[in-house]
């Protein structure tokens, strides 16, 4: 059970008078993980897309071995709504061990797809239920018993074809791009789905759900954000990738060293890039740091407890300043936590990670499209600002599936910052790697193998001068970490701009980031639609912050500042950053399920603090 709703109401309560729901509800797949229903949900999934229906998928798998419960949910939004819906409007229950708590889950009026044998409706008088047997619908098809157990997943694809109104010949096309050139599986699969779509012509259609085709995905594509982030990386010329594997950020580094095979060889095949698999987070970052200071274009990516590990390189590379791009796909913690439900826990500790005095640049993607840009512009942010730059999704963006527009091929060159030629120091006679000599707080660097004899200089994490001599005077030691904190002021302007929703006049103010972003949008016209509040709405997306921020909240009496996490680790930094008058103004809206956030609960929080 993934929900907390109260299935209230009697016998059929309100059935009969509610509204047909025609390209617009959820469906909740509850299945055993490992059972084999990825290639079905995406099957599904891809169908209602090829209709023209807008569509977003989001998995909710466990962490351990298989055979424990996993959900899968495909939104159908003629709106564009991409966010989860809070409610379920059809389950489609596979899995014994929570099938009864899935339904006591549902709200009245739901729909219920369940095998057969489970017997569920005798649980509730207020759904409508369909009792499929599964082993029978498929047995004509494979006689083997674990290739029944895989189709059956494929046959709850067909029985929901035939009472949604999807059209079959997109089901069969669905499966072939699922399958590609595995002809045997292709066939098998397409038969499993026609068993079950012949099947349910045996059922009467009782609920209100249908789909009816549209053309509003027309040049769309589905992707999921590692792979967007991957393609960023690839397009800004990363050369040296060093990981560890750790859900969720595992599948953007395969994705990564995919491409690099194809893309990234020289004319006699041989590879121009380095990935490297550390023994742990540390080491990773560490090669990344390394492979920044020789010149290359580097990077890692993990989740929340590799970047505690990466706390004492990453200060390092800061007071150094050495580039490096950290991709931070998020999960819930503290310790292990839920590692496969989502999060944005790791905003605060990421800002400040390492001791002493540091700050680092966080980047905020709040679609696919921006994993791609951000992915792109962070290496350049990286090299401008000598400093690591940590991309921040987390597992709803990264490892789901998202409708989006195609890719712009970046049109913009490489900027690699302020690096010194050997024809520059020929002319200049010698430079000092840490001199603010433009007042940006940046120095000029140059890259190891630079053919001249004043190129060199020593990269120290201890005290340093400006021109990299070791000193543990005071007065030089404040200077030094006055001109970083003038460097990372001046990367407001640097940075991508806030994005603004709204006249700007309303009373209330929303500010969010990240994968909160849909839901957000969903939220507002909500706001708007049910209780005539309007509300302007900022979406951050970079730290530090833009001066933009704050003309927000002087402009706005109350700003809810939406988020993934506990304490509020978003509003904590705007309330570091922000003029102490503006501080009461701010109101949290927090929450810290792991499920992806939906915009039915941020209406009612939003509207229930308004009301005190």
């Amino acid at each position: 059970m993934l929900e907390h709703s109260t299935a209230a109401g009697e016998a059929g309560a309100g059935r009969a008078s509610q509204p047909p729901l025609v390209n617009d509800f959820s469906i909740q797949v509850a299945t055993a993980n490992g059972s084999g229903s990825q290639s079905s949900n995406t099957v599904l999934l891809r169908s209602l897309f090829q209709m023209g229906i807008p569509v977003s998928g989001k998995n909710l798998f466990p962490s351990n071995i298989a055979g424990l419960p996993t959900w899968y949910t495909v939104r159908a939004s003629r709106d564009g709504w991409t966010a989860r819906k809070k409610e379920i409007d059809l389950l489609v229950a596979m899995n014994p061990e929570t099938a009864r708590e899935d339904v006591r889950a549902l709200s009245p009026g739901a729909a219920v797809v369940y095998d057969a044998p489970l017997a569920l409706a005798s649980l509730r008088d207020d759904l409508v239920f369909y009792p499929v047997p599964f082993d029978e619908v498929i047995a004509p098809v494979a006689s083997e018993a674990r290739l029944r157990k895989l189709l059956r997943n494929m046959a709850y694809v067909g029985v929901l074809a035939r009472l949604l109104g999807i059209e079959m010949g997109e089901v069969e096309r669905a499966i072939g791009r699922v399958f590609g050139q595995k002809a045997r599986a292709r066939e098998l699969n397409v038969a499993a789905a026609r068993a079950g779509f012949e099947h349910a012509g045996t059922l009467e259609k009782r609920d209100r759900l249908s789909v009816r085709r549209m053309d509003a995905t027309a040049g769309k594509i589905i992707v999921d954000g590692n792979s967007a982030a991957a393609l960023g990386a690839l397009f800004a010329g990363v050369t040296v990738v060093a990981w560890y594997p750790i859900t969720p950020s595992s599948s953007l580094v395969e994705t990564l060293i995919g491409h690099l095979r194809e893309h990234r060889v020289d004319a006699d095949g041989r590879a121009t890039y380095a990935v490297v698999q550390a023994e742990d987070e540390l080491a990773a970052v560490g090669m990344a740091i390394g492979a920044g200071w020789a010149g290359a274009r580097a990077m890692t990516a993990s989740a929340g407890p590799g970047l505690s590990l990466m706390a004492e390189f990453v200060g390092l590379a800061y007071y150094a300043e050495i580039p490096v791009v950290i991709f931070d796909v998020q999960r819930v913690g503290p310790s292990t936590g839920l590692p496969t439900r989502t999060s944005q826990g790791d905003v605060l500790s990421t800002a400040f990670l390492s001791h002493g005095d540091t700050q680092h640049v966080l980047l905020f993607p709040g679609s696919v499209e921006e994993c791609f840009a951000m992915g792109v512009e962070a290496f350049d942010v990286a090299e401008r600002l000598q400093t690591p730059v940590f991309v921040m999704t987390d597992l709803d963006l990264g490892m789901n599936n998202w409708m989006a527009d195609p890719f712009p091929y970046p049109d913009r060159p490489i900027d690699r910052g302020k690096v010194l030629s050997k024809e520059d120091l020929e002319r200049l006679g010698g430079f000092a790697r840490y001199r603010d000599v433009d007042g940006d707080g940046i120095g000029w660097r140059t890259l190891p193998g630079t053919d001249h004899p004043r190129a060199a200089y020593f990269t120290r994490g201890t005290g340093h001068d400006d021109a990299s001599a070791y000193s543990e005077s005071p007065t030089v030691f404040e200077q030094n970490m006055a001109r970083l904190a003038r460097k990372l002021d001046g990367a407001r302007a640097l940075l991508p701009a806030p994005e603004r929703h709204g006249g700007g006049s309303a009373p209330v103010g929303i500010v969010a980031y990240g994968s909160s972003h849909p839901a957000i949008l969903e939220a507002r016209a909500q706001l708007a639609a049910e209780a005539g509040l309007e509300a302007d709405y900022l979406r951050v997306r970079a730290y530090p912050f833009s001066r933009e921020v704050e003309a927000f909240v002087r402009a706005h009496e109350r700003v809810y500042v939406v988020e993934q996490n506990r304490d509020g680790q978003l509003a904590a930094l705007l309330k570091l950053d922000l003029p102490a008058e503006l501080v009461p103004r701010l109101r949290g809206i927090a929450h810290v399920h792991g499920l992806p956030l939906d915009a039915r609960s941020v209406t009612d929080e939003l509207l229930a603090k308004e009301a005190r």
